[in-house]
């Protein structure tokens, strides 16, 4: 045995992230509403996989403009209906005046849907600029103390690390969340972002604020490289020279990128953890496993309820395409994907 072998056996070592012990993580995930009878079998093939794994609840987001409010409306009332999930759904400014709003909201209360991600919104396609709806709620903290006139909702609002693209500084960004907090919302999901650093120092900039409200990080599994480039570009969000490395030279190899994806996605999960944060916001994609593979990793592992037992029988024999060979279906110009934008890709200013 060399000397430099029985210094290194001798020493103490650090254990890895992978095999410290860890709490299992709360785990809440994102849908998107379909837009084809295609893309909703995949949606719901997506949530009977993901259901057992009892998430803290799951969101449905909303398209620019308003313009998948309906599709909205059904995925959320269907998951409340056939399933013991516990949908959340997203609720935008644009697109309606205040009282459609209200009579949205009104509709979800009655359904028994008691949880809302209230967010600004984009604003139409063609539109430059964002710019209030005559009659409408102006901004997200409007939308707020509007839905909490309302009922006693659960409220998520939205989060910018690396401060809104049209923020006028980093300070302005943090007042405007304060004012949704101080509104009424019940925490504040981020903007995905890859470098922990950022989030971090974002919530000792909170925590200086006076923000004390839970600060839910996203998650953004990176099933598409390129995409994510693009996306990060018109969000923000700051793309790492490492994750550019990681993911060279894995264009034609999807199972690869799937398995380099959940890596990145669990080391950043992993090394918040650290800090104390045990709560995450997955972005699904409307794949399930990806985001499968990544709560098994942390350690979620399915329960037997009846999360998804009353999910109709047809799903059970429709012929899903396989995921690794899937094309994402994202349009880089609309910043759409499945008939509305994943919330963690869009530029809400709320």
């Amino acid at each position: 045995m060399t000397d430099r072998l029985s210094k290194w056996l001798s020493e103490k070592r650090t254990d890895g992230l992978l095999s410290r012990t860890f709490e299992v993580p709360i785990l809440s995930f994102e849908f998107v509403p379909p837009r084809t009878d295609a893309m909703e079998q995949r949606l719901w093939h997506c949530i009977r996989r993901l259901a057992p794994l009892a998430p803290r609840f799951v969101s449905v987001t909303y398209g620019a403009g308003g313009t998948t409010q309906a599709g909205t409306l059904s995925t959320v009332l269907r998951l409340k209906r056939e399933t013991d999930l516990t949908p959340a759904a997203h609720l935008t400014c644009v697109g309606a005046t205040r009282d459609e709003v209200d009579d949205l909201a009104r509709r979800y209360r009655d359904a028994g849907v008691n949880h809302i991600v209230a967010l600004r919104g984009d604003p139409p396609a063609g539109a430059a600029d964002y710019s209030p709806l005559p009659g409408g709620y102006a901004y997200a903290s409007d939308l707020v103390a509007g839905l909490r006139r309302i009922a006693d909702f659960d409220i998520c609002v939205a989060a910018y690390p690396e401060t809104h693209p049209t923020a006028s500084s980093p300070e302005a960004d943090l007042d405007n969340l304060k004012r949704k907090l101080d509104a009424g919302a019940t925490r504040a999901i981020t903007q995905y972002f890859f470098d922990s650093k950022i989030y971090l120092r974002f919530l000792d900039r909170c925590l200086a604020a006076g923000i004390t409200a839970p600060i839910i990080p996203g998650i953004m599994p990176v099933s598409n490289y390129e995409q994510i480039v693009r996306f990060s570009a018109v969000c923000g969000v700051t793309v790492p020279g490492w994750l550019r490395h990681l993911f060279d030279g894995t264009a034609k190899n999807p199972e690869l990128r799937r398995i380099v994806a959940s890596m990145v996605a669990v080391e950043q999960i992993r090394t918040l953890q650290t800090y104390g944060l045990n709560e995450f916001h997955v972005s699904t994609l409307n794949r399930s496993d990806l985001t499968y593979a990544i709560a098994h990793i942390l350690g979620v592992r399915p329960i037997q309820t009846g999360a998804s037992h009353n999910l109709t029988h047809p799903l059970e024999t429709t012929d899903i395409p396989d995921e690794r060979e899937t094309p994402a279906d994202f349009n880089a110009t609309e910043r759409t994907q499945e008939g509305a934008p994943p919330f963690m890709l869009r530029t809400l200013f709320g």
